[in-house]
């Protein structure tokens, strides 16, 4: 038996169900409340109870969710009884040791340029995926591997991958994290341990510090990329351009993306593909079909309203989810609705919150709430944000914030946090609908 603690967790909850589908016995314990990542785990029947350190058993093999320190009661009863643990990482770690994996790394992008990955490895190899929004799926046959990789507290030090893309590098993290250069030399350790190849944003002047051993390919839209995006045609229905490799002209691609980010994204995986030589036509077919991840700008008609829900915790994500969300509907009124995590990081990045919620028309800062919102001693309330930005509204999550919400007319409602903001986003959609 395979124990989760905090099976619920976006990389818990698609490694439970990765082993699910290998055929073993798995279980795990969470709150008894919903969050969006156990619609696998129902959907598979994997059990889901209360936290109790009765329920387990001292021949149960433990997996320990990165938010529960050692002190959880869960956590000691395992210890005491002599289960096998792993950290969540550390398991990952030695499951990828199995396959030939992808990695994909990067302060922003990381689910979403996993999803892309693994949609288009499944197009040429049968391949097995960790998604960070709670999707996984890996079968007996599985060759390849594709995984989201989270640089918070160096955990992807567990994973020595075949390939790895690099999305982009700034620092995130504040409460483990020294500085910069701190923060650098984790992706520097990460790239060391690559045996293949790496691929990285080659206009981000971080990852152009990196010093990679192994063959590395720069991906991005300037000069000196060894693949390069020119010829950039962005419209609300898509995005189309030609693809070089150094001076050679590969192809013209045409993707269903609206922004900029999300053709970043999509140059790490074409990249990735070429370089294994699979069919440039195959790959864009495998795009043209790209749903992204849960929670990653999902965009829904509600009323006379536009309804936007996405992840976006890191203030360069909120911004680009506000530009994104300006560039397909730049008649609308834009209404930022965000719920931060981890008060260390509201605190260390504050003035960049205020610029990057200061893209919307009107702001709502929603309180923390989390278990591990002020772990690391910082005592701070989301009053500290408000009072900064001029305008900013604090909104209670109940009836009475939705009904505030409810009341917008031919608005779009950008609905931003790595937590449980979609509560109110449903209750504001059932005030509406009703």
């Amino acid at each position: 038996m395979y124990y989760f603690i905090g099976i619920k967790g976006s990389g818990m909850a698609a490694l439970a169900v990765m082993l699910n589908d290998l055929g073993y016995e798995v279980m795990g314990s969470d709150l008894d409340r919903y969050f969006f990542t156990q619609d696998e785990l129902v959907k598979r029947g994997i059990k889901i109870v209360g936290f109790d350190p009765d329920n387990i058993a001292s021949d149960y093999t433990v997996i320990i969710g990165n938010a529960f320190l050692e002190d959880f009661p869960e956590v000691t009863a395992a210890r005491n009884k002599g289960c096998i643990c792993y950290r969540y990482h550390e398991f990952l770690g030695k499951l990828m040791e199995n396959y030939k994996t992808i990695a994909i790394a990067g302060s922003h992008g990381k689910t979403t340029t996993t999803a892309m990955t693994a949609q288009m490895m499944a197009k040429f190899k049968e391949t097995g995926y960790l998604i960070g929004d709670g999707e996984g799926y890996l079968a007996k046959e599985s060759e390849y591997l594709c995984v989201e990789a989270d640089e918070f507290r160096r955990h992807f030090l567990a994973y020595r991958p075949n390939y790895a893309i690099i999305n982009n590098i700034e620092i995130d993290h504040i409460d483990y994290f020294k500085d910069d250069a701190d923060y650098l030399s984790a992706y520097q350790s990460f790239v060391d341990q690559v045996k293949d190849a790496v691929f990285y944003w080659g206009d981000d002047k971080e990852c152009r510090k990196l010093d990679i051993k192994v063959p590395s390919f720069s991906f991005g839209l300037d000069d000196g990329n060894d693949f390069r995006a020119t010829d950039i045609n962005e419209d609300e229905e898509g995005t189309s351009f030609s693809l070089f490799f150094h001076d050679n002209f590969i192809y013209n691609f045409h993707l269903p993306f609206v922004g900029r980010h999300l053709l970043i994204d999509a140059l790490g995986v074409i990249s990735l593909g070429i370089v294994l030589c699979f069919d440039v036509r195959r790959i864009e077919s495998a795009l043209m079909h790209f749903e992204s991840p849960k929670r990653r700008f999902k965009v829904q008609e509600v009323g006379t309203d536009i309804f936007i829900d996405d992840y976006a915790h890191h203030p360069t994500e909120v911004a680009v989810t506000l530009k994104a969300a300006r560039q397909r509907y730049p008649d609308k009124k834009i209404v930022a609705i965000f719920k931060p995590h981890r008060a260390s990081r509201v605190q260390y990045f504050a003035e960049k919150f205020k610029a990057a919620l200061q893209e919307a028309d009107d702001i709502y800062l929603l309180e923390f709430n989390s278990i591990d919102d002020k772990q690391d001693g910082t005592d701070i309330s989301i009053a500290y944000l408000a009072d900064m930005i001029q305008g900013a509204k604090v909104l209670s999550e109940d009836e009475e914030g939705a009904r505030i919400l409810s009341a917008y007319q031919d608005a779009v409602l950008c609905f931003m946090s790595s937590k449980d903001i979609y509560d109110l986003e449903d209750l504001t959609k059932n005030i509406i609908n009703n």
